[in-house]
């Protein structure tokens, strides 16, 4: 009986074929907004490998209010549902840590093209994001336990960049985590390629181009931990010509 049971369980994936669904499901929905919303999100999430290393390193584990800033189209939204539904499938990985079970998430955007698709695409999924159209300089932080910034706070100057983290130390429990991705500015080249591809893909997508205000991976640390995280960085430009970092900070326990 025993053996009969054990046959009739579905095999877990293994890792390539769990991203792979993964990455279908999280990216169906954008087709409610628009080839050009569905492509995006396709190429992004298919060749950025942040999203993809946040989950094989279980950065994003045990994490339930989520706050996303510079969200774009709700990308990580619709990620984090995939998750939620693999997980509870049977359909993840054992060889990577556990699946992200996030049970609120907020996306802060400043772009309303950007916050719209999001809404038609992903607004009715069961994980329920709520999408606020704002500055993030000024945009409320809600109490919560994960904040994402990907790839967007070179958009304000050096005080606006403090000030901001500021605020995002605040609103973290007293275990919260935040994942930062920054390019370096000391690996020259590789951050001159990322800040030409970003000025590109800003202006297909239909924006203005700001200036930005870059730091190098040393310079960010140190203010991370001057704010109370203790900081881990993390090389992040897998496959491609870029000089990004992920750096993951932890509110640093007082007690020890």
């Amino acid at each position: 009986m025993t053996q009969n049971l054990t046959a009739s369980l579905p095999a877990t994936p293994d890792p390539g074929t769990a991203w792979r669904q993964l990455h279908e499901q999280a990216t169906a929905p954008y087709r409610a907004s628009g080839r050009f919303a569905w492509h995006f999100a396709r190429g992004k999430l298919g060749r950025d490998p942040v999203f993809r290393g946040m989950l094989e390193r279980g950065d994003l584990s045990g994490r339930l209010r989520v706050v996303d800033i510079g969200c774009g189209q709700g990308l990580l939204a619709s990620l984090l549902q995939a998750c939620r539904d693999a997980a509870a499938q049977g359909r993840w990985p054992t060889a990577w840590p556990a699946a992200p079970r996030a049970t609120q998430y907020t996306g802060i955007e400043l772009m309303p093209k950007d916050v719209a698709r999001a809404q038609a695409a992903i607004g009715s999924l069961p994980l329920a994001p709520r999408f606020v159209c704002a500055d993030m300089r000024m945009a409320a932080l809600p109490d919560c336990d994960l904040v994402v910034i990907l790839d967007v706070l070179h958009y304000v100057d050096h005080a606006a960049q403090a000030a901001l983290l500021a605020r995002v130390r605040q609103a973290l429990g007293a275990r919260g985590r935040l994942l930062l991705r920054v390019g370096d500015q000391d690996e020259a080249r590789g951050f001159a390629i990322s800040q030409w591809v970003d000025r590109v893909v800003t202006m297909v997508r239909g924006h203005r181009v700001p200036p930005t205000w870059g730091r190098s991976v040393a310079e960010w640390s140190e203010l991370l931990r001057g704010l109370g995280f203790a900081v881990q960085a993390v090389p992040m430009s897998r496959g491609t010509p870029f000089a990004n970092v992920l750096l993951v900070a932890d509110v640093q326990d007082v007690a020890t």
